[in-house]
């Protein structure tokens, strides 16, 4: 996974509350098992709409999505933070997230922010009047700046230390290799053990 200690970008502007993670991505898009390849299903049932802003040219190549309040409630898909990350975005500012799809998001490289609601909707202007503004998202600082103002955010510590070291957690599981053979060399015989090395590609 790729660090992710500051990023500055163009923004979506989604005015929705509510958006639940079938909205994000319908569940029929949620068959496959990778990880990637989900760019052309998010947001699919809305996508149909030439006017939504993800259709709209000024909006392409944004990266930071400004949403309502409650995004990413329902099921816990991961294949809702793989669709946004495939589309490009690399941070959802909102003033609350389903619980599950925060996690996931940050898990997954994608940094969900909460903001108070004032401020996600003073950006919503600015970005709805101008789609060309851009926003920092400092995760090192854990504030959001635009034109001289900053907005301090709180993270999770340790989601922070992992999306700043770029690790998830098989890599941080493999990174403590050495302590986990030596804990398995302590364990009585008659405990189960790994059938096999496993490898991660």
């Amino acid at each position: 996974m790729d660090p992710l200690t500051e990023h500055t970008g163009r923004c979506l502007p989604l005015r929705r509350s509510d958006v639940d993670t079938d909205q994000i991505i319908p569940a029929r898009h949620c068959r496959r098992l990778t990880k990637t390849g989900y760019a052309d299903a998010l947001f699919g049932h809305w996508r149909k709409d030439p006017g939504f802003v993800l259709n709209r040219p000024e909006h392409q190549g944004a990266s930071i999505l400004l949403a309502g309040p409650h995004f990413g409630t329902g099921s816990s898909r991961e294949h809702a933070v793989w669709a946004l990350r495939d589309w490009g975005v690399r941070a959802v500012l909102a003033a609350s997230f389903g619980d599950i799809f925060q996690r996931n998001a940050l898990r997954n490289g994608v940094l969900a922010v909460r903001l108070p609601d004032a401020v996600v909707d003073g950006l919503l202007d600015r970005a709805e009047l101008d789609p060309a503004v851009t926003l920092t998202v400092d995760l090192r600082g854990q504030e959001v700046r635009a034109d001289g103002r900053r907005w301090p955010f709180e993270v999770d510590a340790r989601a922070r230390r992992l999306l700043l070291e770029g690790l998830d957690d098989i890599e941080v599981a493999l990174h403590a290799q050495d302590a986990i053979t030596r804990h398995e060399q302590t364990r009585p015989d008659w405990m189960p053990r790994p059938s096999a090395a496993v490898r991660r590609r």
